[in-house]
């Protein structure tokens, strides 16, 4: 049968250790510190810093505290009506960014909470969000010099700027053309999570922090990432206010290389071409998935990804570009509650972490399934834990904690009351609603009730990317 299934921790700082963080900070502010009145170095629970350094704050407040926010001071802004010509830029530049746009970054040390090559993977994420809207490239190096240098680190460490332990500062950055340009400081005594607000989580600090590196101070708007208060969010993506920022610095991203013409695949000898990019207002697709909470769109070599049912710059792009060595189309893909995908195509799969392969090419067969293809697969339930496949008319449920179908399947697609009994891909959305497609049209099926939503099927292409309703269309 189908089943379906910051306010953070710490204590708030005595005044003693406010006033503590206070003299230390004062007693670096140089001749390029803003000017800050009397009124604002009275206002003690405001953290300030030196101009280049960010630190967050993870305070559980006084009420004055709350949200946490990152020290380095704001730049003051005018009274509306004043300079009015100026006010459509909210962003905010350091005054400096960096004359090239290939970057090498290295890690120092590691924080002991995570895995080593969660770190890494997490860390590329973190600059991957600015480089997906800018020209810029960053290549970890392991050896030598680097231009952007991260370390997790305690305390008193070199930089005049002492973190404190656990809560309290989190991080700290440098911006470019000062005399530690591209150092990056995380607290080591804080509790570093990937994802989650359990503890801090360090792709969002990483991002932001990467912002100050790059060239970027705070910014008034306040779903920014280039805020100055740390509000856990999730999936993690750039404001517009972001990204005009970042590309007044450093322009647009280069646009996709000309797919290569044609080629004979080597181990079968199959022609294919990646010249013919499918139209998304008149194709099919192969498979569908929502992945770190985006929803991919897969059709042959191509892929496209829909952010708050938003496609983004850049797409559709190669499914390669963000998956290296996978099948030059595939059948079904999900993630797994531990944020794995699953790739199939075929009588194989594959596994990746993020953009790393974990495993793969193997047999669908080791996972108790017969030979032939699947075409759809479907990730269901909160937890994440349900996963059915699809083909022929029959339904199968997996169990990831075994990697075995369970052996009371195959059953008869009936049991979907209302979707076809053939269908090309499944998703589930945020809400816990399950999708099915089907050629150019998509049917969406209640958890509930167990059945199709009334006025389904609808267009794909006229829902997910805006094209115009086709005259073609009947239900």
């Amino acid at each position: 049968s189908i089943d379906s299934g910051y306010n953070r921790p710490g204590q708030a700082k005595p005044p003693l250790a406010q006033l503590r963080l206070l003299i230390v900070l004062l007693s670096f502010l140089g001749s390029s510190m803003i000017s800050l009145d009397s009124r604002k170095l009275n206002n003690t629970h405001r953290p300030l810093s030196r101009p280049g350094s960010c630190m967050v704050h993870n305070n559980k407040p006084a009420a004055s505290w709350n949200p946490p926010r990152c020290g380095v001071p704001d730049l003051p802004t005018l009274p509306d009506g004043q300079n009015g010509r100026n006010r459509q830029k909210r962003f905010v530049l350091s005054g400096g960014h960096w004359e090239k746009t290939d970057l090498t970054y290295k890690i120092i040390r590691f924080p002991w909470q995570l895995v080593n090559t969660k770190v890494r993977r997490t860390i590329a994420e973190a600059l991957k969000v600015w480089s997906d809207v800018t020209p810029l490239t960053f290549t970890e190096v392991h050896e030598g010099r680097a231009d952007i240098v991260i370390d997790f680190t305690r305390y008193w460490h070199g930089d005049n700027l002492p973190f404190d332990g656990p809560g309290g500062i989190l991080a700290h950055a440098f911006f470019p053309k000062t005399h530690r340009e591209g150092d990056v400081h995380f607290d080591y005594d804080e509790t570093w999570t990937i994802g989650n607000n359990l503890g801090t989580d360090l792709l969002q600090v990483a991002a932001h922090e990467f912002g100050h590196v790059l060239g970027l101070q705070h910014t008034t708007v306040s779903k920014s990432l280039m805020s100055p208060f740390y509000i856990f969010r999730y999936p993690l993506s750039l404001s517009e206010d972001d990204k005009q920022g970042i590309q007044y610095l450093y322009g647009k991203p280069k646009t996709d290389p000309v797919p290569a013409p044609a080629q004979e695949h080597l181990l079968t000898g199959i022609r294919y071409s990646q010249s013919v990019q499918p139209d998304a207002c008149d194709t099919d697709f192969d498979a569908v998935s929502t992945i770190r909470g985006e929803l991919f769109f897969f059709k042959s070599h191509y892929v496209w990804r829909l952010r708050n049912g938003k496609l983004q710059a850049g797409y559709p792009a190669l499914a390669s570009r963000h998956w290296q060595g996978i099948p030059s189309s595939i059948d079904a893909a999900f993630e797994d509650s531990l944020g794995n995908i699953w790739f199939f195509q075929g009588s194989q799969y594959w596994i990746y972490d993020g953009e790393r392969r974990l495993s793969g090419p193997a047999s669908i067969s080791e996972l108790g399934l017969s030979a032939s293809p699947v075409q759809a697969a479907l990730m269901w339930g909160t937890e994440k834990n349900k996963i059915y496949f699809f083909k022929g008319g029959s339904y199968w449920r997996f169990n990831p904690s075994t990697r075995q179908v369970e052996t009371i399947y195959p059953r008869r697609m009936a049991d979907w009351r209302g979707i076809p009994q053939e269908i090309d891909a499944a998703f589930q959305d945020e809400f816990g609603f399950a999708y099915f497609l089907r050629g150019l049209l998509y049917w969406k099926f209640d958890p509930v009730q167990v059945k199709v939503l009334e006025g389904y099927p609808r267009q794909i292409s006229h829902d997910f990317f805006s094209c115009a309703p086709s005259s073609n269309f009947f239900r």
